[in-house]
This record gives C-alpha cells, sequence and structure tokens, in this order.
C-alpha cells in the first residue's frame, strides 16, 4: 500500500488493487484443480462505467445479484456460501476501502420470463451500480424453442441499462443436465450475442467451469457439482466468486489504465504488468 499525502481515492484504489492482483497471479494455477481460467475465458469484455466511476471515487458499490437456483445457492452447505454471499467477501477482499453490497435475488426454478417479471422490484428499485444477470439454465432445461427467451433477456437488458445500472450476463453452468440438454448449445450463443450487440458484459461461466473440469481430471479436487447433476458444490461456487471478482477487478483496471492518467497504474506499481485479459479498447 502507498501511503503518500495527497494521494487521489483512485490511485488508492490502484495501489490496492495491485497487491491483491499481483498475490493473485503469482498464486494461480499451483495446484491441481486451480479455480483460475485461461484470460480469454476471464474477459467480460464491455466497459462496466458505473461501477469504475464508483471505485475511482471511493464510493459505496452495489451489486444486484438476480437469478434462479445457481444464485440462491441451491447445492451450498450454508447461506454464507452461496456466489452472491463469496463474491462480496472477494471483492472486499481487492477493495478494502470501499463500502461493497451484493444482494442476493435468486430464485429457484425460474426462467427468463420470471426473472424479467420481476427485474423492477428486485433489481432497479435498488438503483444498483451492477446488475448480474445470472439466466438461461431453466429455459435449457424445460424447451429447445429458445426464441421467446432471447427476445426477453434482450429486453431485461434494456430496461436494466435504462434503470441506470452496469450489466453482466452469466450464462449457463457445466454440468451434466444441461450438457444433455440439446438446446445448450444455442442458448450459450443466444446469451453472447445479445451481450455483444448491446455492449453489456459477458462472463462465460460455461466455458470456465468447463476449463475447471479439464484441470480437475489430471488431479485430485472436490467436485464443482453435486450428485444431483446440476446445482454447484461449496467449491463450485467459492470458485465462481473468486473468479468473477477477479474479471471485475481486472475490467475496471483495464479501463482505469485507458481512459485516466497511465501514471495512476505507474504509482500503484502496475507498471510492467499486463492484465489476464485483452484491455478495453476504448470504444463504447
Amino acid at each position: 500500500m502507498i501511503h503518500r499525502r495527497g494521494l487521489t481515492a483512485r490511485r488508492a484504489a490502484a495501489a490496492a488493487l495491485a497487491a491483491t492482483l499481483g498475490a493473485a497471479a503469482a498464486q494461480a494455477g499451483d495446484a491441481p484443480g486451480s479455480c483460475a481460467a485461461p484470460a480469454d475465458l476471464m474477459s467480460i469484455g464491455s466497459a462496466l462505467p458505473h461501477v469504475a466511476e464508483r471505485i475511482a471515487q471511493g464510493q459505496p458499490l452495489t451489486i444486484v445479484a438476480i437469478g434462479s437456483s445457481s444464485t440462491w445457492g441451491v447445492g451450498a452447505s450454508t447461506s454464507a456460501r452461496n456466489y452472491p454471499s463469496l463474491l462480496e467477501a472477494e471483492l472486499r477482499e481487492r477493495f478494502p476501502n470501499l463500502a461493497i453490497r451484493v444482494l442476493n435475488r435468486g430464485k429457484n426454478g425460474e426462467d427468463a420470463a420470471e426473472e424479467s417479471a420481476r427485474l423492477d422490484a428486485d433489481a432497479i428499485a435498488e438503483r444498483p451500480d451492477l446488475v448480474i444477470w445470472q439466466v438461461g439454465t431453466n429455459a435449457v432445461l424445460r424447451r429447445d424453442d429458445l426464441t421467446r427467451d432471447g427476445e426477453l433477456i434482450e429486453q431485461g437488458v434494456a430496461r436494466l441499462r435504462q434503470g441506470g445500472s452496469d450489466v453482466v450476463l452469466m450464462d449457463l453452468q457445466y454440468a451434466p443436465r444441461v450438457l444433455a440438454r440439446p438446446a445448450h448449445a444455442e442458448m450459450e450463443q443466444v446469451i453472447a450475442s445479445i451481450a455483444k450487440r448491446d455492449k453489456v458484459g459477458l462472463f462465460r461461466r460455461f466455458e470456465i467451469m468447463q476449463h475447471w473440469q479439464n484441470a480437475a481430471s489430471h488431479g485430485d479436487s472436490p467436485a464443482m457439482i453435486g450428485d444431483d447433476g446440476l446445482h454447484m458444490t461449496d467449491r463450485g461456487y467459492g470458485c465462481l466468486a473468486a473468479d468473477f471478482a477477479e474479471a471485475l477487478a481486472w475490467n475496471w483496471w483495464t479501463q482505469e489504465r485507458v481512459t485516466h492518467n497511465p501514471a495512476d497504474a505507474r504509482v500503484a506499481g502496475l507498471r510492467g504488468t499486463a492484465p489476464p485479459a485483452a484491455p478495453f479498447d476504448g470504444r463504447p
């Protein structure tokens, strides 16, 4: 940590983040079954300007996680082990000077139609800086025609953005019951296309979890998916939260380096350190 008179909130945030990201980079992949993922999978893609501004100003950060059972935390041993609770802890570790809240608005069994119907009450009403929408799995488990689901997701993204929030879509989990359904690849493409077209973030949970499984095949590690073949375990939720926090931190860092004074990164000790994902190119 840099102690220097007149250090801006932006530089203080960069300094704190430099230390945590450096430690994470040093430890990534050391153990068999590590939840670390490759750089290209960890990139959220689009900039998150509201999140970046709150971090830069040292202001409180509010995140709403909306979705179905894997947001609520089915399969976790306690409510403290669901991914929103763990994500809050991971982000506080990376940004220790910020007041951070992650609100869990998951409901078991819902899909895009039901989640879209409660976006106003459960997400927009909280006036969050970021909404993470985990979506798509239950639609794939129930039907093969995803036309209406795609329309609802796109409409929901538009409403969330109009409400003043950054948005990150989280796609399907990599799990046996999902893989058994013929529409899972189509839903992956639907979600990715919406994120790209509407310039919102995408957290590629499916591909990241696939990477975890491939890594675990080379050594012993706790299971990421439970005995039901669908829901995540404590280990899975923990890795999901850690990777998501890392992705958000790098997204902020790359924006900061491009959109503000590059000296901020140097003061934070970040000169010569490349993020694991491609830097944000400054385009809207």
